[in-house]
């Protein structure tokens, strides 16, 4: 029952001492062992003349007993041999001890004795397999504590001394000391207590052993705590304790009194040590110190089941009575008076700090044991923590300090017991202390500072305190609180930089990297949770399911934490006007719609922060429904097993008492009634309580009220209560304790409002013991990061703060490290919480501390930057930021930017710096090579002008730092100036700043956006107030920065494409002279297409329709890079001709090669590009046929290029006809027949344009070009025979191509210098060919139309044209024998295929009258070759008997007067 178990390792604090002990000695070397001890010992006697001399005292004895017993001793002892286990100890101890009893023998015969038992006890004489063990030690103990011995000298007094304490030490680290009962165990407590104090007068050798001795002593006892299992004892004790049956061996005696040592006087008997724990007073330690610290060898209670559980083998009741001794050790301030200053040890620091040690050893040994035992936990719940909240505001240092780490170990190991304990330590003494507004000293405000930052420190410290106080409606905001001490504690106002500064920073700090741990070892969890009450729910009813499960009470706590917030603000709202505050509770559901007597009086209970004296006004009102809450809210109370006076502090501390009689009676009714229904043993009726509740009142009035001068004695107060009790009297112990409760401690009439952290008091303190009843599980936490989220919403605004101050003000390179620590953890935890607008802010005060921004010169700021240790901390933190956490980054981006912008004017940045990640895949072409190759060298000082052809992108890629001020020589920097530069390039090459921009793929889509827009703002900003570039550099260095962003993000172009082209738009669009910014920004456009078509076809045309800014470049730009341009364009049609299919797409890349054709340096790639499309019809499509057909033309209308180049032109449109044909073939396998109608349609059109481009090059000054036209306009008419063109397009053709070429070659020949169209006859002929072979061509699908006869006619009116023709005053002989050739061909073909018949038909308009009608004025003898007269006169009779039927040979005969054509 309570006790320790032998067999439970009671050996394991001892272990390793033992460890060095020698070897266990034989049975033999034991014998001899002792009889060495004997012989020393009679040795020292011999010295001594009293024992030196024959005695002769009684002459039945020769010898002194003493010195008897010893050689009889000697005698036996080596007689045992191998039985010494089977040999009782007590027969070779009890001479040793009998001398140590003896008040006869000195000093140093007590000394060598304590010596002997001391050398038996280390050897391992004694163990549990001994005989009789448990005796043995009993007579140990007795006789040492019982040690008498006379003083020779102060020196030899001492060593005796040492030598007990030496002796009672080896006693409770013996194997053995399992067997020591509970009372021998208080007895060595209180011997070496005594001894303690004994050494208070003595040297500093002994003090310090003493003082040893006992901290050994209580290590020892309470390590072997957790050993115990059973907690029945303990539960013995504390039932006994509760009936008023108090077991104690170690109460205070404040009456004792013995003689003082005489020091010197060999005569004179000295009680030197502590005596025998025993009913007689006379073995009580004699010293001055007893009057008032006490004696720890109380009497016991005569009871026999104190004296029974006191003699079973030592645990838990000797624990309890040590732990309480050394809890009244802190009391004896408590019970000084004014004159107690004469005893300086009771006094000052000492006995405080040596019992506060003593306990933190204790709880340090035996750490959560102590709540398996309630008496235990009981002591250190109640009267420890009272001593420690009084002790805690000690001016001294070092006492504060030792409570602080007394609390640590008890936050470590007992804080689920001790939720409200820990909660009024906390709010009274270390957050009290830590503030100078209090009166606290400096020293107290560090040690103070330092212990909250200790427990910050703790791994689970800050979540527990949120969770079990911050959610906790009862309950102060803890954590709220201390992350505000600790931001204002850091903040240095007025003055330099303390260590307490330091000291608080450090523990925000911890607490953000507590939190960043967290984060990095588990997700995230969900972020607060939907606790809007949409009905009444009563809040005080609420309860967690589980508070060992976090799935439990997290959504739990987080409710009642939005429930408390809640009820704040009703609180505000009461305190201005409670009816309105009332009504707000109700609107916010926190109260129902129709309040009720319970719901306004749990109100007023539970929540903290309200006006007390609106409450006691509200209880104290005679209205209905106020008495009817007055009874609710005294009902809320538990009085049960409470005095009087406590139960009424309690009630009175929650409300201020009204000042008008009546509400003060009505509050006292409803308490008395209240008390009565709970406490019914002393009290007869609930008017007795009303009635003494009055009188308390009175009295408490009375004695701490200065104006009353006369004080009620004690007499007065009882005679005052005479027969209040239902006519009887009280009793008068009863009515006294009353007395004395309320002149010693007053009830407070004017309680606190909650604000501020108030001096602890008893009446606050019975509060504490009254709301630890009540109060809801101690939450644990474990390292999840259960509740950072919601910490951090009230953190990091304060920590930021703080943090910013510091390491603005500070210069030491550690602290500014520290810092940089906890701004990179806010990052991060801001990061995985989706605080973003704390990381912005974060970002915005880094950059601030970089310096970057403050106006200097280059070499100025550069040698500035070097320099500054801070500043260059500050930049690595915003880049890592950056790196890391860009994705939460938005707002921040400007600040970022604005960095990377004046690092790149100090010429700090890497020449790759905005290149893509494809760069390196790509291969350098001479193009590339040839185009600016912008690094972060400063180019401003270079004047735009226009920028040389073939040359303008050649800036070169000088020197960072030689190329600051290029029109003056720069002096040659000296040493700190090296060193500085040199430090910046270090920092540049750790902060990675080019992984912002080439990774930017990885960031989210509204952090890109935002990149996005802060670097196109920034560029913008450089633009304003000047058509000019005010920097040029910076603006090219911003736009590269943004092609980069671009390019890495193809993927998700469209999120930031409008952006990207609407400020590439806006410098194309205002740049009226050639520079290096508009180069850039249509390179950089057309770089962007020829890397995303590839990838983005959905965006193919949305990319092509950008480069049409490059066709709106003023004059002198475009011409400036037209041949870059080019290709560029060239490039990009070779790398993505399949993926342009739309007609928008190619109008656009046409458009931009046929403007080329007249450009001296451009064309030639134009044409390239132009002939890699067009080439064998290989990217030729419907929707870019027509287009490439004029381009295609007007190159070859250039004379630009060779007269060769106009001939490829020119076959590429020739060739270009294959695609038309290959595409009318396919019209048949077109699905449905309006498609095909449709795309045979389409294909007319597109042939018409073909010839009509040729027909226009036909009429080129440059013969070969000319006729080269016409030859493929020929073969062009001849390829598409079988693609059964419509009919009317055929008409078309020859009326606007054909008959119109003719006329325009036949103008000009009539009006042009032979010299200008050289052999333009050739041409004429050539053309006359074309349109016979044509019309030869088409005779028979043409001739059944209404329209051929027309046609025919203009056939023939153009040969009679050419026929007139005269070149230079003369007919060209080469037409004149052509064209009768060319039409007896067309007549004999006509002739043949029976269109040209003759007809009798009288009149001029039949077909045959108008054909030979016109056929005689170019060849008059044409028709007898064509028709001989015998042939003609057989074909009209063969014609009359047919009556116009076809002939046999199916030629058509056409009746005159109905021919179709002329009809």
């Amino acid at each position: 029952m309570g006790n320790l178990n032998p067999q439970s390792g009671s050996d394991a604090f001892y272990k390793e001492k033992l460890k060095d002990c020698p070897i266990k000695p034989s049975r033999g070397a034991i014998a001899c062992m002792i009889n060495s001890e004997i012989g020393a010992v009679l040795a020292v006697m011999r010295r001594n003349v009293r024992w030196g001399v024959r005695y002769v005292a009684d002459e039945d004895q020769l010898e002194h007993s003493l010195i008897h017993s010893l050689k009889e001793l000697r005698k036996q002892i080596f007689l045992w041999q191998n039985q010494w286990h089977n040999i009782d100890p007590a027969v070779y101890l009890q001479p040793f001890l009998d001398v140590i009893r003896s008040d006869e023998t000195g000093a140093p015969i007590t000394g060598v004795a304590l010596s002997s038992v001391y050398k038996i006890l280390t050897l391992d004489v004694l163990d549990l397999d001994t005989v009789n063990v448990g005796d043995a030690m009993y007579l140990i103990v007795d006789a040492v504590t019982s040690c008498r011995f006379e003083v020779t000298d102060p020196g030899s007094e001492e060593v005796v001394l040492m030598k007990i304490l030496q002796v009672l030490l080896a006693c409770m680290k013996s194997k053995a000391a399992v067997k020591l009962s509970n009372q021998h165990v208080c007895n060595i407590v209180n011997t070496c207590f005594r001894v303690v104090h004994q050494a208070s007068s003595k040297g500093e050798l002994l003090q310090r052993i003493a003082r040893h001795t006992m901290h050994e002593l209580v290590r020892c006892i309470f390590s072997h705590l957790p050993d115990i299992d059973c907690p029945e004892q303990s539960s013995a004790v504390q039932s006994q304790s509760d009936a008023g049956e108090k077991v104690s061996v170690l109460e205070q005696d404040h009456t004792s009194e013995s003689k003082p040592f005489e020091n010197g006087n060999v005569s004179v008997e000295s009680q030197s040590s502590t005596g025998h724990v025993s009913s007689a007073p006379t073995n009580k330690l004699a010293s001055e110190v007893d009057t008032n610290n006490g004696d720890i060898g109380g009497v016991m209670e005569a009871t026999q089941n104190g004296e029974k559980i006191m003699m079973e083998p030592f645990g838990v009741p000797c624990m309890v009575e040590i732990f309480h001794f050394l809890c009244s050790l802190l009391n004896v301030i408590e019970h000084m008076g004014a004159g107690s200053r004469s005893n300086p040890i009771a006094y000052d620091e000492d006995v405080p700090l040596f019992a506060l040690g003593l306990i933190n050893s204790a709880i340090e040994l035996g750490g959560s044991s102590f709540s398996r035992h309630p008496k235990l936990l009981a002591l250190i719940q109640d009267e420890l923590f009272r001593n420690l909240m009084q002790f805690g505001l000690s001016m001294s240092p070092l006492i504060l300090s030792t409570v602080c780490s007394i609390v640590l170990n008890l936050y470590h190991h007992l804080r689920i017991e001790l939720k409200v304990q820990l909660e009024a330590f906390f709010s009274f003494v270390l957050l009290r202390l830590a503030q100078s507004k209090y009166g606290s000293s400096y020293q107290q405000q560090e040690v103070a500072l330092e212990a909250l930052v200790d427990l910050c420190r703790q791994q689970t410290f800050m979540t527990e305190m949120y969770a079990n106080f911050d959610c906790d409606i009862i309950s102060g905001n803890l954590f709220e609180d201390l992350a505000n001490l600790l931001s204002k504690s850091a903040f240095p106002v007025n003055g330099p930089l303390s260590p307490m500064h330091v000291l608080a920073l450090d523990g925000m700090i911890s607490m953000i990297q507590g939190m960043a741990e967290r984060v990095s070892n588990e997700l995230p969890t969900p972020e607060g949770v939907s606790v809007d009450p949409d009905e009444y729910n009563s809040f005080w009813t609420l309860k967690c399911k589980d508070y060992s499960d976090p799935h439990s009470w997290i959504p739990f706590v987080r409710k009642i934490k939005y429930i408390k917030r809640k009820l704040a603000v009703g609180a505000d709202h009461f305190n201005r006007d409670p009816k309105k505050g009332l009504e707000f509770l109700q609107g916010i559901n926190l109260l129902p719609d129709k309040l009720d007597p319970q719901s306004v009086a749990f109100f007023f209970r539970y929540t903290t922060g309200l006006d007390k004296n609106f409450i006691g006004d509200f209880l104290g009102n005679h209205d209905e429904f106020c008495v009817e809450v007055l009874h609710k809210f005294a009902g809320t109370f538990d009085f049960h097993g409470m005095n009087l006076d406590t139960a009424l502090r309690l009630f009175i501390g929650t409300f201020r008492l009204p000042g008008e009689s009546q509400k003060i009676q009505r509050v006292l009714e409803a308490f008395a009634e209240r008390y009565y229904e709970q406490s019914q043993d002393i009290l007869t009726n609930k008017d007795a309580a009303l009635l003494l509740s009055y009188s308390l009142i009175l009295l408490n009035t009375d004695q701490h009220n200065v104006q009353v001068k006369k004080k009620m004695t004690e007499e007065d107060f009882i005679r005052n209560n005479r027969q209040i009790n239902g006519g009887k009297d009280l009793p008068r112990e009863y009515l006294s304790e009353l007395y004395h409760s309320i002149c010693e401690n007053e009830i407070l009439m004017v309680p606190d409002q909650g604000s501020g952290f108030p001096e602890m008091t008893s009446s606050r303190w019975i509060n504490v013991m009254y709301k630890s009843r009540e109060a809801t599980p101690f939450i644990v936490c474990d390292s999840g990061a259960h509740l950072d989220h919601d910490m951090f919403g009230i953190l990091s605004g304060p920590t930021i703060a703080a943090m910013s101050v510091v390491f603005d003000q500070v210069e030491q390179e550690d602290i500014l490290r520290r810092c940089i620590d906890g701004f990179l953890a806010i990052a991060k935890v801001s990061t995985c919480y989706h605080f973003d607008e704390v990381l912005n802010d974060l970002v915005l005060s880094l950059c601030r501390f970089t310096n970057l921004l403050t106006p200097l010169s280059v070499e100025e700021a550069l040698v500035a930057f070097g320099d500054d240790t801070k500043a260059r901390m500050a930049l690595t933190a915003v880049f890592t930021i950056a790196n890391r956490y860009g994705d939460h980054i938005h707002s921040g981006w400007k600040n970022i930017l604005d960095c990377v912008l004046s690092l790149h004017k100090l010429g700090l940045l890497p020449a790759h710096l905005a290149s893509d990640a494809a760069d390196d895949m790509e291969p350098s072409s001479d193009l590339e090579r040839g185009k600016p190759a912008i690094s972060s060298v400063s180019t401003s000082r270079i004047t735009p002008v226009v920028t040389p052809r073939k040359s303008s992108g050649l800036i070169g890629r000088f020197s960072q730092l030689l190329s600051f001020d290029m029109e003056e020589p720069s002096s040659q920097p000296d040493e700190e100036e090296v060193a500085a530069h040199q430090r910046a390039r270090e920092i540049m090459q750790n902060c990675h700043i080019d992984s912002i921009f080439t990774e930017s793929k990885f960031l989210q889509a509204e952090s890109l956006l935002q990149l996005v827009t802060a670097l196109i703002l920034a560029a913008g900003q450089l633009r304003k107030g000047s058509s000019y570039m005010e920097d040029e550099d910076t603006g090219v260095f911003c736009l590269e920065l943004l092609i980069a962003i671009t390019l890495n993000n193809r993927d998700r172009i469209m999120l930031i494409w409008q952006g990207v082209y609407e400020h590439i738009a806006n410098i194309v669009q205002s740049t009226v002279m050639p520079c290096t910014l508009v180069e850039k920004a249509v390179f950089g456009l057309l770089r962007i297409c020829q890397r995303l078509l590839p990838y983005k076809e959905n965006l193919t045309d949305e990319l092509l329709k950008s480069l049409q800014l490059v066709l709106k470049l003023d004059a002198r730009v475009a011409d400036a890079y037209c041949e870059q341009i080019t290709q560029e364009v060239m490039r990009l049609v070779k790398a993505n001709a399949t993926h342009i299919r739309s007609h928008a797409g190619w109008r656009t890349i046409i458009s931009l090669l046929s403007i080329t054709a007249r450009h001296p340096e451009a064309s030639e790639a134009g044409f390239e590009a132009l002939a890699f499309i067009m080439s064998e019809g290989a990217h030729i499509l419907p929707s870019n046929f027509i287009l490439c057909v004029d381009a295609a033309r007007q190159f070859a209308e250039s004379r630009v290029g060779e007269v060769d180049r106009s001939v490829s032109a020119l076959e590429l449109m020739g060739g270009s006809v294959i695609c038309l044909v290959r595409w009318s073939s396919e019209t048949k396998n077109a699905v449905g027949e309006e498609a095909a109608i449709r795309l045979s349609q389409d294909i007319g059109e597109m042939w018409l344009r073909l010839v009509q481009g040729l027909k226009k090059v036909c009429l080129d000054q440059r013969e070969e070009v000319r006729n080269h036209a016409i030859l493929l306009l020929q073969r062009s008419l001849a390829a598409v025979d079988g693609s059964h063109l419509p009919n009317a397009l055929w008409f078309q053709c020859f009326d606007m191509v054909i008959f119109t070429l003719l006329d325009d070659l036949l103008e000009i020949a009539q009006g042009n210098s032979p010299k200008d169209y050289r052999n333009i006859d050739g041409s004429l002929v050539l053309a006359m060919k074309l349109m016979s072979k044509a019309f030869l061509q088409l005779l028979q699908d043409l001739s059944l139309q209404p329209s051929f006869c027309k046609l025919w006619l203009g056939v023939l009116n153009h040969m009679e044209s050419y026929m007139k023709l005269k070149l230079r005053g003369k007919r060209s002989e080469k037409i004149h024998e052509l064209i009768p050739e060319l039409l007896k061909n067309n007549l004999l073909v006509m002739k043949t295929t029976g269109i040209l018949l003759p007809t009798d038909d009288i009149g001029g308009d039949s077909f045959w009258q108008l054909t030979w009608l016109h056929v005689k004025k170019i060849s008059p003898s044409m028709q007898s070759e064509v028709f001989p007269d015998d042939e003609l006169e057989q074909l009209k009779a063969k014609h009359t008997k047919t009556g116009g039927i076809p002939a046999p040979d199916e030629s058509v005969v056409v009746p005159s007067g109905e021919n179709p054509a002329c009809g």
